[in-house]
Formats: structure tokens, C-alpha cells, sequence
């Protein structure tokens, strides 16, 4: 009688989780008393986030003697800002104008890819970019020939990698059928959308363990690796020249350090759930590693690097200029 009735709740399971077609982002119930100041703030972030990439993009673009390897890459850097922070903020601003805070599971599903596959883009361009400066700094001699010639392969591999190897997991995910919905965040991630499944996901959450190794540790020997040799080079060239190799690294070591950061802040109170944080505190952790370095990257190498800064001054000096005269 009891298995009788264990397979008919198995049945009934079965039949309704099929039916789960959106979900409830239950984090933004916290901005109830607060929404209109919680709205204008993202919106003035995303705003900050395109100007800034834009800007630098476009810098780039304009200068044709800014048209060398660690310009490029830093482009790449900017056009990948812009997507990760267009896979949050609009998405988050529009569930913040409905009364109901719910996601559709086409809109979860894609907004998880597209927010999984900005972080690890972020780290393989960042870890190319670790690699153009152990060129540069220990081959200076053929740098722009080694690096002229692998550049376009560099940055298929640092689009189309991540993309892939995020997609053959989720593939996995996009699988699932749910009988839960509530999410407690004010955005959707795969490990959270996995454990709203109805079904034994325990080879789903092993292959994601194991996933994390493929997604970072290339990039992580090629950030060690690099860097290594760069320490080695400058302990070496004793004086001026050391330190001066060693300075032109300062800001991707500043962009990695930052990226770092905000990818440790949501691993710290996602993972190990932490609850008694307040609100505003586990918001700004969630959040971090989607909103600061899209914002801060621009800043860092636009001020870092003398020939972008000298640029950008010059530009917004002759604008301003225009300005007056009108």
C-alpha cells in the first residue's frame, strides 16, 4: 500500500512540473520600500557601463596607431562589459517595474548562459591578455610578429571556447523540468535553476563541479605561467627598465584582481549561504562581479594606459570646446 502510494506521488510530481513555465526572483522583495532609488542607481550603472565601454571602443577605433595586440584585446574586454552587463541590468530593471518579480523559463534559461559565459570570457581574455604581456615584456624583439600572427586565432578561441564549453553543460540543465520556482536572487544561475528540479540531479551537479576545473584552469596557468616569467625578467633587468616592463602590467593585474574579487564575493554568499547578512550587503556580493568590473575595467586601462588617457582627454577637451563656442 505505501509503494502504491509513493508511485502515485512520483505520478502526480511528474504530471506538474511540466507545468513550470516561470519563476519567482524572491531577492527583489527586498527592495519593496526602496524601489524607486534601487531602480535609478542600476539604471545609472548600466548607463555608466555603456558610455565607458562605448568610449573606449571607440577611442581605440578612431586612433589607428592604437591599432596594436593589447589595444585590441583590451576592445574585447570593453565588447564583452557591454554583455555582461546587458545580460543583467535590463532584465533587472524591467522585472523591477512589474508587481510581480517573475522571470519567464525561456528568459532564466537564457539570461544563466548568457551571465556564465560573460564570466568565463572575462577570465580567458584576461588570461590573454596576461600572455600578450609575457610576450611583449620577455620577446620584445618579435612581439608584434608573434602576436600579429596569433591575435585573430586568440580571439575566436576566447569567444568561441567559453561559449561551447558552457554550452555542452548546459545542455544538461535545459533538460530539467521543475516543480519549484522560488530563486532567492534578482538573477538567474544554473546551480540554483539545478536545484528547483524534481529529478535526480546528481550527475548534472557533478559534471558542473568538474566543469569549473575546464573553465579556469587554462586560464589560470596561462596567468601563473606568464606572470612567472614576467617577475623572472624584471628581478633580472635591475634598475629602471624592470620596473617599467613591470609597471605597463599594473593595470590587468588591477582588472584581475577586481574580476577576482567580485567572482569570490558571489561564491562567498551564494555557496556557503550566508543569511544574516543584510540586505543591501548580499546585493552588492550577488551583484559585484556582474556591475563593478564592466565599470571599473574602462576606468583602470583608460587612466593606466597614457596613450588611451591622452586620447580620451583630448576628445572630451575639443567637445567641450565645441560646446562653448555653440
Amino acid at each position: 500500500m505505501h509503494a502504491n502510494n509513493v508511485d502515485l506521488y512520483k505520478l502526480v510530481r511528474m504530471n506538474n512540473f511540466s507545468e513550470v513555465t516561470s519563476f519567482l526572483l524572491s531577492d527583489y522583495y527586498g527592495m519593496k520600500d526602496l524601489k524607486p532609488l534601487y531602480f535609478c542607481m542600476f539604471l545609472i550603472l548600466y548607463i555608466t557601463i555603456i558610455v565607458e565601454n562605448v568610449a573606449l571602443i571607440w577611442v581605440v577605433y578612431r586612433e589607428k596607431h592604437l591599432h596594436e595586440p593589447m589595444y585590441l584585446l583590451l576592445c574585447n574586454l570593453a565588447v564583452n562589459g557591454l554583455y555582461g552587463g546587458s545580460a543583467l541590468l535590463p532584465a533587472l530593471l524591467s522585472i523591477m517595474l512589474s508587481h510581480s518579480y517573475e522571470i519567464s523559463l525561456s528568459l532564466c534559461q537564457t539570461q544563466i548562459y548568457a551571465i556564465h559565459t560573460f564570466v568565463i570570457i572575462e577570465f580567458t581574455i584576461l588570461a590573454v591578455m596576461s600572455y600578450d604581456r609575457y610576450v611583449a615584456i620577455c620577446h620584445p624583439l618579435p612581439y608584434h610578429a608573434l602576436m600579429s600572427q596569433k591575435l585573430v586565432k586568440l580571439i575566436i578561441f576566447m569567444w568561441l571556447f567559453p561559449m561551447l564549453a558552457f554550452l555542452i553543460v548546459f545542455i544538461f540543465t535545459l533538460q530539467l523540468r521543475f516543480c519549484n520556482r522560488s530563486i532567492e536572487k534578482v538573477y538567474c544561475a544554473n546551480f540554483l535553476l539545478v536545484k528547483l528540479a524534481c529529478t535526480d540531479t546528481s550527475v548534472v551537479n557533478i559534471i558542473g563541479l568538474l566543469s569549473v576545473g575546464v573553465y579556469a584552469l587554462p586560464q589560470l596557468i596561462m596567468i601563473f605561467y606568464s606572470y612567472a616569467h614576467i617577475l623572472r625578467i624584471c628581478a633580472l633587468s635591475f634598475g629602471k627598465s624592470g620596473f617599467k616592463a613591470l609597471k605597463t602590467c599594473t593595470p590587468h593585474l588591477l582588472a584581475i584582481t577586481n574580476f577576482s574579487i567580485g567572482c569570490f564575493f558571489e561564491i562567498a554568499q551564494s555557496r556557503f549561504n550566508i543569511r544574516n547578512l543584510p540586505y543591501g550587503v548580499k546585493l552588492f556580493l550577488s551583484l559585484y562581479f556582474l556591475i563593478f568590473p564592466p565599470i571599473l575595467n574602462p576606468a583602470i586601462y583608460g587612466l593606466g594606459i597614457q596613450s588611451i588617457r591622452v586620447q580620451l582627454f583630448k576628445h572630451f577637451s575639443r567637445k567641450s570646446k565645441q560646446v562653448r563656442m555653440m
